[in-house]
Order: C-alpha cells, then sequence, then structure tokens
C-alpha cells in the first residue's frame, strides 16, 4: 500500500430495505430499539419445516415507485435494489443533470440471486416436479432476466442512467462487504467517481429452507420466533433466515466536496481472505477473519483502541460466534474487550448476501448519530463469547470508526472500516 492514497471515498448516501420498517429510518428505529422482526413464514406454507420462522419484508414495490415493468420483469431481489437504490440516489442528493454519468457505476452484491421467480418457474414447468423434461413454453418471458445474474446491475443502471463499471459480485454471505469494497476500489482506482453499491437477497422459499434444515444451520425454536436469533447467547440453536437490501452512494471525496455534499463516512479500509478449509465449518482459532481485520485496520492507520463499534457477522450459530469471538482477540488483542460490538441479525435476521451491505448501512448511521445497536435476546451470555456484545439495550456513545465483519459458506472472510471525516474535515 502506498504512503499516499490521493483518490479517497466516503458515503453521501444511504437506501435500505429491511424487515420491520421500509426505508432508513424505520429501519434504524427497528435495530437501535432491538426489538426483532421475526415471524412464522408467510410466505408459503412452512409445516413441513424444521425452521418456520423467518425475518420478512412487508414490501409494496408499486407503493415505492417501481413502474408495473419493472415490478412485472424483476425478482423480488431486484425489485427491492430498486427501491434502496432510490432511496439512496435522493438522500445524497445528486443532482443527475450535472453528473457524469459516464464516470457512474454500479455494483450490487447477492449470495442466490432470483432465487424466488426460478423456484416459481420450474414449479410451473415441470408440473411440480413431475415432468424430467420441462416445456420452457410454459415459463415466463423473463425468465432470462432471473438465469443471468448480472440482469440486477443493469437494472439499476438503466434507472438511474449509470454508464461507467457495472458488476454484480457473488462471494455468498460476504457479497454485501465485498460489492461496496469493489466500488471503492474502482474509485481508489479513477475509473468512477460515483458508485451504487450494496446488495440485495430475497431468499425466503421453500428450497433455500430445505437446504438450510438439511444442514441443521437455522433456528428452531418456532413457539417464539422473536426469541430465536440470538447471538452470542448460550441458548442459541442457530441463524435465522432473513431477506433485504441496502444501498449506498460511495462518491470520490473531491467529487462529494465540490457539490457541498453531506458525508455520512469515509470508507477507510477493506480486506477479504479465505480460509481454505471448509466449505460449511470455520477454524475455531478465527485465524482469517483476524487477518481481514489486522489488514484492514492497517489500511485505515487505525490502532485497535481507536475503534467505537463492531459491528458483528454474530449469526447465532454455536461455531460462528466462538470463531468471531476469537478472531477480535487474535487481531485487536486486550483492546477487544472494551470496544462496543453487537449483533443486528438479531433484529432482522441473516440475509445471506444482503446483510453485509445492510450492517455497512447500520455502521454509517451508527458513526452519524452517535449511537450503537443492541444485540436483542442476549439474555445469558456464551462463557466463549466473553467481549462485550452490547446486550438488549442500545448505547450512546461516539463512534469515531466502525468496523464490520462478514462470514459465509466457502470459507470467505471479509472486513471494512468506515470512519468519521478524518481530522474533522468537511466535505
Amino acid at each position: 500500500m502506498s504512503a499516499e492514497r490521493p483518490r479517497r471515498a466516503v458515503v453521501t448516501g444511504v437506501g435500505v430495505i429491511a424487515p420491520g420498517g421500509v426505508g432508513r429510518e424505520e429501519f434504524w428505529q427497528r435495530i437501535t430499539g432491538g426489538k426483532p422482526a421475526i415471524r412464522t413464514i408467510t410466505a408459503f406454507d412452512p409445516a413441513r419445516f424444521r425452521s418456520r420462522i423467518a425475518a420478512e419484508c412487508d414490501f409494496d414495490p408499486a407503493e415505492l415507485g417501481l413502474s408495473p415493468r419493472e415490478i412485472r420483469r424483476n425478482d423480488r431481489f431486484t425489485q427491492f435494489a430498486l427501491a434502496s437504490a432510490a432511496e439512496a440516489v435522493e438522500d445524497s442528493g445528486i443532482d443527475w443533470g450535472s453528473t457524469d454519468r459516464d464516470r457512474t457505476g454500479v455494483c450490487l452484491g447477492s449470495a442466490v440471486g432470483a432465487s424466488i421467480t426460478l423456484e416459481e418457474e420450474y414449479v410451473v414447468a415441470s408440473d411440480h416436479g413431475r415432468e424430467w423434461e420441462v416445456d420452457p413454453s410454459h415459463a415466463m418471458p423473463f425468465l432470462h432476466q432471473a438465469l443471468v445474474p448480472s440482469s440486477a446491475a443493469t437494472e439499476l443502471a438503466v434507472r438511474f442512467g449509470a454508464r461507467g463499471p457495472a458488476a454484480v459480485v457473488s462471494t455468498g454471505c460476504t457479497s454485501g462487504i465485498d460489492a461496496i469494497g469493489h466500488a471503492l476500489r474502482l474509485i481508489e482506482d479513477g475509473e468512477a467517481d460515483v458508485m451504487i453499491a450494496g446488495a440485495s437477497d430475497a431468499p425466503i422459499t421453500p428450497i433455500t429452507v430445505a437446504c438450510f434444515d438439511a444442514i441443521r444451520a437455522t433456528s428452531p425454536l418456532n413457539e417464539s420466533p422473536e426469541l430465536a436469533s440470538r447471538p452470542f447467547d448460550a441458548e442459541r440453536k442457530g441463524f435465522v433466515l432473513g431477506e433485504g437490501c441496502a444501498v449506498l452512494v460511495v462518491e470520490e471525496l473531491e467529487h462529494a466536496r465540490a457539490r457541498g455534499a453531506r458525508v455520512y463516512c469515509e470508507i477507510t479500509g477493506y480486506a477479504a481472505r479465505a480460509n481454505g478449509f471448509h466449505m460449511t465449518g470455520l477454524r475455531p482459532d478465527g485465524f482469517e477473519l483476524g487477518e481481514a481485520v489486522k489488514d484492514v485496520m492497517a489500511q485505515a492507520r487505525l490502532n485497535p483502541e481507536d475503534l467505537g463499534y463492531i459491528s458483528a457477522h454474530g449469526s447465532g450459530t454455536q461455531q460462528n460466534d466462538r470463531h468471531e469471538t476469537a478472531a477480535y482477540t487474535r487481531a485487536l488483542g486486550d483492546a477487544a474487550r472494551q470496544i462496543p460490538i453487537s449483533s443486528i441479525k438479531s433484529v432482522i435476521g441473516h440475509s445471506l448476501g444482503a446483510i453485509g451491505s445492510i450492517e455497512m448501512a447500520a455502521c454509517a448511521l451508527a458513526i452519524d448519530r452517535g449511537v450503537v445497536p443492541p444485540t436483542a435476546n442476549l439474555t445469558t451470555p456464551d462463557p466463549e463469547c466473553y467481549l462485550d456484545y452490547t446486550p438488549l439495550t442500545a448505547r450512546e456513545t461516539s463512534v469515531p470508526h466502525a468496523l464490520s465483519v462478514g462470514s459465509g459458506f466457502g470459507g470467505f472472510q471479509s472486513a471494512m472500516v468506515f470512519s468519521k471525516n478524518v481530522a474533522g474535515e468537511a466535505a
């Protein structure tokens, strides 16, 4: 890494679609209030499954400005992205009439893409699986939109007239962090001045629920859905599936300054590692995640005691929460015990690829508003999860720098740091 970073990237807009509230402000009130938005699945009859609960979004695409054509041709995850991006762009205050669209790009992350449309169309074309050779004439006319992952980024580019770099990032549950990280690198490298970046997933389908049931990764606490997601708690039983999206407007600092933009924070570091260990398993020592944290802290030029908040992956599985605790201890030393940490998955569930971007939105808001959201349902801490996981109640405190981490099936480990404007500089 060079001694100077001539091009810096800042966040100037935030848009969120999440369980329990549509839009940035409802999302913030939900996570800081520590009130879980988890219920028995309503999208389909879940009676035959081991885990029958999820964090669903109450989402009306028409009410949020999507056209009938956009709704017809796009899967729910792309609809989430269109609505979130519209909120983020409006929040940024960018004047599209004077913005160079050739210098504006899109990067969208997703773990499972158009899984709802693909499953529904397979059910129709195969007559509920009775026909091995399916008749394509029974499928919807926009099935290619679901089959081609890049269509989601294309939809955002078309909506906003972005003619710069466009990409889809799919790295499992780290997709959200990695998509914003890719946007950061494009701005640092001079390929774009503005990036519409984030991640979206709508995975609450029978096939997804069945897959996680098969490996017993999701919580079976069906009788008390609001208590089912319990990261770092001794009584945790697995994660709760969720859905949602967050999109950020990521902008080159001087570009933001020139137009007098309001800045939430600067992206001061991004790092990723793979554990090369197991498709779903994690090494208990947290080595690879710890290495990603060390790397991102060095990029941001921070000491551990500089951190005001860590947004944990905090899925609520036995191995993840202990692995994560070990990683923070390895990377941050004794200072790890003094940093407020929390998992917002306790409130909005685990939306797979989308959750990393949603957690980055939470970091931007925590920095902006000086509040650390709590970990809901953390009533009996696991002795092996011995750090300050901010149980039950939000905490008002200065957050000069926030670290967020992600851990995904396949061995992906990612970390990102958001910071208040360096040395109090105004954008």
